[in-house]
This record gives C-alpha cells, sequence and structure tokens, in this order.
C-alpha cells in the first residue's frame, strides 16, 4: 500500500510523521468514557483550532455521557453533539483513525492492560480525580466537574501550544508527562 509522506516505517510498524501543518488525532482514555475523558474530547476539538481532533473511548465504557459533564460543556458553550461513551476497541480495529497520541486521564485506565495501539502513538498519563464519583450535595458535584473541567483545560493549553512538528520524540514525550503532572491553582466552591 502506498503511504502519504505524513506516513513512515520503523521497525515494520507504521508511524506517522509530526509536522507543523498536519492534524493530529488524540485519543482520552478513562474507565467509563462518561466524564474526564468526554469533557477532555469537547475541550480539544474547540481548542485544538483544526490541529487535533479529539476521541475519547473507555475499557469498560457506562454507555452514556455523565449528564452532569454535558450541562457544563454546553454552560461552556463547547460542542456537545457526538459525544458518546464507547469502548476503546473501536480505536484498534481494523480502519480505526490513526491515533498519534493517547492520554489516560484516570488512573484506573493508566493501570489496564491496553489493545495494541496501530502506529505507536506517544502516552502519557493525565491523572484526573474522577468527578462522577464525588459524593455530596449537589453543589459539591458541580464543583468536581468544575475542578475536573478546569485541570484538563490548562492541561490542554499547555499541550496545544506545544512546537509538535519541531521537538524530537524524546522531548516531546517528556513534555506530555510534565503536563499530566501540571494541576491548576484550586477554585472556591
Amino acid at each position: 500500500m502506498l503511504r502519504t509522506g505524513a506516513e513512515i516505517r520503523a521497525g515494520g510498524e507504521l508511524l506517522r510523521e509530526m509536522t507543523p501543518e498536519r492534524v493530529y488525532n488524540v485519543l482520552f482514555l478513562c474507565t467509563g468514557n462518561s466524564a474526564r475523558s468526554i469533557l477532555a474530547e469537547s475541550l480539544l476539538n474547540t481548542l485544538g483550532h483544526g490541529k487535533f481532533l479529539a476521541f475519547s473511548a473507555g475499557s469498560f465504557p457506562k454507555g452514556q455521557v455523565h449528564p452532569m459533564a454535558v450541562d457544563l460543556l454546553k454552560r461552556m458553550d463547547l460542542p456537545t453533539e457526538n459525544l458518546r461513551s464507547k469502548s476503546w476497541d473501536e480505536f484498534a480495529a481494523p480502519g480505526a483513525p490513526p491515533i498519534d497520541f493517547i492520554f489516560t486521564v484516570c488512573d484506573n485506565a493508566a493501570g489496564e492492560v491496553c489493545p495494541v495501539w496501530p502506529g505507536k502513538p506517544m502516552t502519557a498519563h493525565w491523572g484526573i480525580a474522577d468527578p462522577a464519583a464525588v459524593q455530596g450535595t449537589d453543589a459539591e458535584k458541580v464543583f468536581a466537574f468544575r475542578k475536573a473541567f478546569k485541570e484538563l483545560e490548562t492541561r490542554i493549553k499547555l499541550f496545544t501550544s506545544l512546537p509538535i512538528g519541531s521537538l524530537d520524540n524524546l522531548t516531546l514525550q517528556a513534555r506530555l508527562r510534565e503536563i499530566g503532572k501540571h494541576k491548576t491553582a484550586p477554585e472556591s466552591a
């Protein structure tokens, strides 16, 4: 099969070349794919300004997007159409879009045995506390979703500002891991 200039072979595996002109496919993983990964998908598709195409998936998808995630995205004027809770198997199957970056946003997904991802995407763990697991008042739950949203927003802004096409793979991988350790300033409830 003939490959474009944006694809190269290395060690028998297909790798997509990192260049400033191309669109990068990003997959956010979580266990349930109902809150954090969904928020990240919508955020990156907006903040990525056409340079990134974001997807989300889960190892054990809940089958529905958490209503508080949808409400928050709508309040923030971010897209909610086409968001759905789905299995990560969709992205490891033949015909799936080639993924350049995979970010786990929950500790459970980071520790699970993942499918073999075609194209050897770069990966990093960006753990975020699960807002859907918060017990308490509605105000406490809303606060947890806002906190997760702000942490994801900060990390995604750092990610989209990286000069991806001009960084070598080791430097890029180190930067992705550093972003995963970045926290935002606490917000009051």
